[in-house]
């Protein structure tokens, strides 16, 4: 293939606008932002699990409550009735009195149990209330810190966005330059070797994979015309000739 060593050089340009190009996908792909923001994901579920179960600990703990404070009333109820009886001297029988008597006491202590039981289910519930606030302060410190860390990505992203539009539309003003053969050649050999397509011989020393020429590889470039298109063997980049070239 030939070309003007001027459209030649411009591959240089173009090779130096698609490294950074893929600089700066490569940052957008790997700002420390979305890692911090999958982190604080993570977080944020793991606060919820723990609103959820303590929410529904919470739910729970108030019906067995709430049962629990009728059946010490449904017990304080029949006290009250049976001490009355007592007191109103309604029962006069020696036997009925004393079943009356023995069944106040028992009574009494069947309250006291549930009392307690009463008592042991609000200090659960009080505890179940501390982690649900305690996580529910977590979510609001997970949300502060995801807006944060949102408005530094998208800052971020945003500068990426600024210098992608400033180098693409560069390249596509180098491109212009470039006739359509070698730009299709330069455009298969970046998608073979992945990274620089084109890059300057120097020193008889490929800037592309920084491998010295051979003396019969310089040879044949020093005997090629200035308009052929050169390819170095070792990594098949195009070699771009100029006047540090040591030919």
């Amino acid at each position: 293939m030939k070309a003007s060593p001027e459209a030649q050089q411009r591959l240089l340009e173009l090779a130096d606008l698609d490294t950074e190009l893929g600089r700066l996908a490569y940052r957008r792909r790997t700002l420390p932002e979305i890692a911090e923001l999958d982190q604080l994901a993570g977080r944020g579920a793991q606060v919820r699990d723990d609103m959820t179960r303590a929410d529904t600990e919470l739910s729970d703990l108030d019906r067995e409550q709430a049962r629990s404070e009728r059946d010490v009333e449904q017990v304080r109820v029949r006290i009250d009735k049976d001490q009355q009886r007592l007191d109103a001297g309604k029962v006069s029988n020696a036997r009925e009195l004393e079943s009356l008597q023995s069944e106040i006491v028992s009574l009494r202590r069947r309250q006291g149990d549930l009392e307690e039981i009463v008592l042991d289910l609000m200090e659960r519930r009080e505890a179940a209330q501390s982690r649900r606030d305690e996580a529910a302060a977590a979510a609001e410190t997970v949300a502060a810190e995801e807006g944060e860390v949102t408005a530094r990505r998208d800052a971020a992203l945003a500068d990426i966005a600024d210098h992608e539009s400033k180098a693409g539309d560069a390249r596509t003003s180098v491109a212009s330059g470039v006739p359509d053969e070698l730009l299709a050649l330069y455009d298969r050999v970046r998608g073979q070797v992945g990274g620089r397509a084109a890059a300057m011989l120097r020193r008889g020393k490929c800037e592309g994979c920084n491998v010295s020429l051979s003396t019969v590889e310089l040879n044949e470039i020093r005997a090629a015309a200035p308009d052929e298109v050169m390819r170095h063997e070792e990594c098949r980049r195009i070699l771009i000739r100029t006047a540090e070239s040591g030919l």
